[in-house]
């Protein structure tokens, strides 16, 4: 069976259901950056040697995944991915503890896992300001299952702007060795 189905090169892609879309219709748009930012993740994850981080940066990789979903149409249940909120304010209270106290904007660079995790971060907020556009467009800024995805998108963030700085500081700790 092929991949291509040329279905799309009319310039429309099939939502779930079958409606056909403009390939820059704000839904699409929406669901292609939950995608980039989950492929970003995945480059992220090639880059980090802890077992524990890399599956918890998969999980949040099936999380967007149910979003891609969601967005498309698809009946999906996302309310359990509120829970992970919680989590990651959690996880982000404890790599703080181990990292010294912000007292300056923060370049984006150093080690490769810590620019993967800055990518991501950056990768994530474009997503938010897709998912924004789209929520607001199709008036369900204020349904439940979009703010939980948006509340999701932005403590994912904060959680990958902390991971650039663990990085970093496992670099440095790594570096103080030789």
């Amino acid at each position: 069976m092929p991949i291509y189905t040329r279905g799309g090169d009319d310039g429309t892609t099939a939502l779930y259901g079958g409606k056909r879309v403009s390939k820059d219709d704000s839904q699409v748009t929406a669901y292609g950056a939950v995608d980039e930012l989950s492929s970003t993740l995945g480059m992220l994850m090639a880059h980090i040697s802890t077992s524990d981080e890399f599956a918890f940066i998969e999980d949040i990789q099936h999380d967007l995944y149910l979003f891609m979903g969601y967005l498309a149409g698809a009946p999906i249940n996302i309310n359990a991915s509120e829970e992970k909120i919680t989590l990651f304010e959690k996880k982000i209270d404890v790599l703080t503890q181990e990292l010294p106290q912000l007292t300056d904007f923060i370049l984006p660079n150093g080690s490769i896992s810590s620019c993967w995790a800055h990518m991501a971060r950056v990768n994530c907020r474009k997503t938010e300001r897709s998912l924004v556009y789209f929520f607001r467009e199709k008036e369900v800024i204020d349904k439940q299952e979009s703010q939980i995805i948006l509340k999701y998108i932005n403590r994912l963030s904060d959680l990958l702007f902390t991971y650039a700085r663990v990085f970093n500081r496992e670099k440095e700790a790594i570096s103080k060795k030789k």
